[in-house]
């Protein structure tokens, strides 16, 4: 199953790239030999004069046709490590090609693509800054494929 990481915004090099990038890396080593990866990461710009319907049009336009969405969204669920790895496993064992996780910009996700979702995730009840969330979910998206395939890096 292919991970889409559907954004708005540029992320420039730095703290937050660097994680990103060894996270995507881990991820796609661990998740190969399991059915997941590779894990692609979509750029979209933020629009200043559209706001989150023009956003959310060019995250429609970034996504795989037939992906499962799942939006990241404080409104969501709250799962556990081993439950959101759960939740990947049942998707890519019921055969869905394709996953796309959607991060919003500064406004979040436009209502009517948050209606469009699959599923929706949320890290708590705080707003994390977008590129945190970045950050957060790829490590999420190792920590999951890692449960899966019974490696030690995930402790109960």
């Amino acid at each position: 199953m292919r991970v889409h990481l559907c954004v708005v915004g540029r992320l420039r090099n730095g703290p937050e790239y660097t994680l990103i990038d060894d996270y995507r890396a881990r991820f796609d080593k661990t998740g190969r030999n399991i059915g997941l990866g590779p894990l692609k990461i979509h750029e979209v710009e933020a629009k200043k004069g559209g706001g989150m319907a023009a956003e959310a049009d060019l995250l429609r336009r970034a996504m795989p046709k037939g992906a499962l969405l799942v939006c990241m969204d404080e409104r969501g669920k709250v799962l556990s490590s081993p439950e959101f790895a759960n939740h990947l496993g049942k998707w890519r064992d019921q055969g869905q090609g394709d996953i796309a996780l959607i991060i919003g910009g500064a406004d979040g996700i436009d209502p009517a693509l948050r209606a469009e979702a699959d599923f929706s995730l949320s890290f708590g009840k705080m707003v994390w800054p977008h590129m945190l969330v970045r950050v957060m979910i790829a490590e999420q998206l190792y920590r999951g494929a890692n449960i899966l395939s019974g490696g030690p890096y995930h402790r109960v």
